[in-house]
């Protein structure tokens, strides 16, 4: 099953790509911010996403992001999305 998970993001990595970093459960992924953009690319740090696929895809509040990620936790979809984006990560620095 493909879903969005929380992120936070941390940092603007490329802002003339739209990419900043975000941090899902610890484990931290350059994303594209384009579709949660609306203003200064600084703006978006500390803000809370839904990440799919590599893509920002909506802000959403904080008390949202932590029931999301106590749900997904709970399920074992957190252990295993980090798992890809780790192992995503490690393939790119090849």
């Amino acid at each position: 099953m493909c879903l969005g998970i929380p992120g936070q993001i941390v940092a603007i990595t490329a802002p003339e790509r739209m990419m900043a970093m975000a941090e899902v459960s610890g484990v931290r992924r350059e994303v594209n911010v384009a579709c949660v953009a609306d203003g200064p690319l600084e703006a978006l740090i500390g803000e809370w996403v839904l990440i799919h696929v590599g893509f920002a895809m909506s802000r959403i509040d904080p008390e949202e992001a932590e029931k999301t990620l106590i749900a997904l936790h709970e399920l074992g979809e957190v252990a295993e999305a980090t798992g890809q984006m780790a192992e995503a990560d490690r393939a790119l620095a090849q």
